[in-house]
């Protein structure tokens, strides 16, 4: 009968979902919009940002998630997940039981022939964590940063008793949860990445769904002491001692370079480093001119290029081999990468460990005690319970990991 009743829902609301894209995301500036913010009102906002939960009965939980939909769930009882939009998977592979899966995203299951590959070469952590097992099920939708909709009737398919969703629409996430006849649950984590309230909040709202608070507070624990100590560390630091830092290639759905960078970095400002770039109209992640660059080069003490544009960036380099030698960071050997930590949203246990190797560099005498493989591996398995430091570096778009570059070959490997 249930199935029935979903199936005449089904062909109705089905018609009515055309969910906006969630893809490739920056972590410091989302690029999945909610189209709903708007008629969320600032109520609704504050208990997003304490993902309030309130108790009915002794078996269900009326919880708010992260567009501010009320959703009554029974924790610990879900048995059939699926996770859907960009970072979803992610996000329940830090807190949940991945066994508890009952389908993924193509772009997620690395032994399909044709699916979204745009990724493949990058390292995604919790890929490299739990690939083997995301093999072994069946599609809930083909995702990627092309998916311009949630497919409900491959979710239908996998028979799931809830979903995930990085989808952000509250209309159409109600009409999802009408024609599947289970829970729809949004998370949303924030244009400050790991760093940001909603990232927290979206962790402590898993945990309640999944009866696992204690592993939701120790992960959130983890996090708060890292900030708290990478900002620590450079607290004191004189305005007169910062190196001026250009950082550069961060990921914008797919698309990045040289010119890619940011103003209001929160790395940069948890770190209290210097950042190159000002004057710009808006904080976060934005591309800027070519003249806009040049100026900076006198300027320029540090470079950190982040791994996502290095493919870009060759075919440039390859055609004009001048064109950072304006950079004073260039002429004087101090360039460095880090990993790329946006790949189908943001890989926030990267991100992470990007604050590290930034603070080391910047600061070298702050940080003696800390070596980035042993961070890494630190970090890695606090987020997802593996040390994944040697997988991190080997994969094909981390070129060996964090390094100094060599500027006479890198880029002409």
């Amino acid at each position: 009968m249930r199935m029935k009743k979903i199936a005449s829902v089904f062909l109705a609301a089905a018609m009515a979902l055309s969910f906006t894209a969630c893809g490739s995301n920056t972590g410091n500036s989302s690029s999945q919009t909610a189209s709903s913010s708007s008629a969320v009102s600032s109520a609704a906002q504050s208990s997003i940002a304490s993902s309030s939960v309130s108790e009915t009965t002794a078996a269900e939980l009326k919880v708010t998630d992260m567009i501010g939909r009320e959703v009554t769930v029974r924790p610990g009882s879900y048995k059939r997940v699926v996770c859907i939009g960009a970072g979803a998977l992610r996000m329940y592979s830090y807190i949940g039981d991945v066994k508890l899966l009952a389908g993924v995203e193509d772009i997620d299951n690395e032994s399909l022939s044709e699916r979204p590959k745009m990724f493949d070469s990058v390292a995604r952590p919790y890929v490299l964590a739990f690939g083997e097992q995301f093999k072994t099920l069946p599609s809930c939708g083909v995702g990627g940063p092309n998916a311009q909709a949630a497919e409900a009737e491959k979710i239908l398919s996998c028979k799931s008793d809830i979903v995930i969703s990085e989808y952000e629409d509250v209309d159409k996430e109600n009409a999802l949860s009408e024609a599947l006849g289970v829970p729809v649950i949004t998370l949303k984590t924030g244009p400050n990445g790991v760093f940001d309230e909603n990232f927290a909040s979206s962790l402590t709202l898993l945990g309640k769904i999944f009866d696992k608070e204690e592993k939701a507070e120790t992960l959130n624990a983890f996090v708060k002491k890292e900030t708290e100590d990478l900002k620590k560390r450079t607290a004191d630091i004189a305005d007169d001692k910062k190196p001026s830092v250009y950082i550069c290639g961060l990921g914008n759905w797919g698309t990045t370079d040289h010119l890619m960078t940011a103003q209001g970095y929160i790395t940069f400002d948890i770190l209290n480093i210097k950042n190159a770039v000002s004057g710009l109209e808006k904080n976060g992640i934005q591309k800027i001119e070519a003249e806009k660059f040049v100026s900076l080069g006198d300027s320029t003490d540090i470079m950190i290029i982040d791994a996502a544009a290095v493919k870009n960036i060759k075919p440039l380099f390859a055609e004009n081999p001048q064109m950072f030698d304006h950079m004073k960071a260039w002429k004087n050997g101090e360039v460095y990468l880090q990993m790329a930590y946006n790949a189908y949203y943001t890989n926030f246990e990267t991100a992470l460990v990007n604050a590290w190797f930034i603070g080391k560099t910047v600061y070298p005498d702050k940080f003696t005690d800390v070596d980035i493989v042993s961070k890494t591996n630190e970090v890695t398995k606090a987020f997802l319970g593996v040390e994944l430091s040697d997988k991190i570096s080997s994969a094909p778009s981390s070129f060996g990991g964090y390094q100094k570059i060599d500027t006479a070959t890198f880029f002409t490997k």
